[in-house]
């Protein structure tokens, strides 16, 4: 017969299907992250929803109850580098979607230049090439914590875990351009700040 329970939606979808703005919002954060759909969009925008309403339900509370829970949801979102060390409740309320979409597992593996594009991260990751905490994590849009960060490596049976491999290979070359563009950025900068002082 399979299972009787009713599976619901972990995640809540737009209001009203035709919304220029939205859809334009959507679209550009699709091809920065390059994910699939738009489905992992709302999924983190739920997630950040979720944390919002909790903090304005908790903004009004005043009791022990409410000051400890209050503490482990600032607590977990510091964890996620959401927020600092001393923000308030107040300060999820400003929290943006691109501050979420920047914690996944996906935009870390590209910004610590273990690929050359967010795609490539997503396809490392799908493909079962990547470690958290020596777990492998095949979900490109797992939230990775502070203490989780220096612990994203490629697996050890993995093919990308030698260094001669001709992708890895490809990633140095690429971030010795990138390397080789700050150093000339920088140069010419300090020299027209040494003309204009002249």
């Amino acid at each position: 017969m399979g299972d009787p329970r009713k599976i619901r939606k972990s995640y809540s979808t737009p209001s009203h299907p035709w919304q220029k703005t939205r859809i334009e919002e959507e679209s550009v954060l699709t091809k920065k992250y390059a994910l699939k759909n738009k489905k992992e969009i709302w999924k983190m925008s739920s997630i950040l929803k979720d944390f919002k309403n909790q903090a304005k339900k908790l903004g009004s509370v005043v009791s022990k109850q409410g000051e400890k829970e209050k503490e482990l949801l600032l607590k977990r979102l510091i964890s996620t580098s959401l927020l600092k060390e001393g923000d308030k409740t107040d300060s999820i309320l400003i929290l943006k979607i691109e501050s979420i979409m920047e914690r996944r597992l996906q935009a870390i593996v590209y910004n610590k230049g273990m690929a050359r594009s967010m795609k490539q991260a997503r396809q490392f990751i799908t493909h079962r090439h990547i470690k958290v905490n020596n777990k492998v994590i095949s979900s490109p849009s797992y939230l990775v914590s502070i203490s989780e960060e220096d612990k994203i490596k490629f697996k050890d049976k993995s093919s990308l875990a030698d260094p001669e491999n001709p992708e890895r290979k490809i990633l140095k070359v690429v971030e010795s351009k990138k390397e080789k563009k700050e150093e000339t950025k920088k140069t010419k900068k300090k020299s027209m700040s040494k003309n204009g002082k002249r």
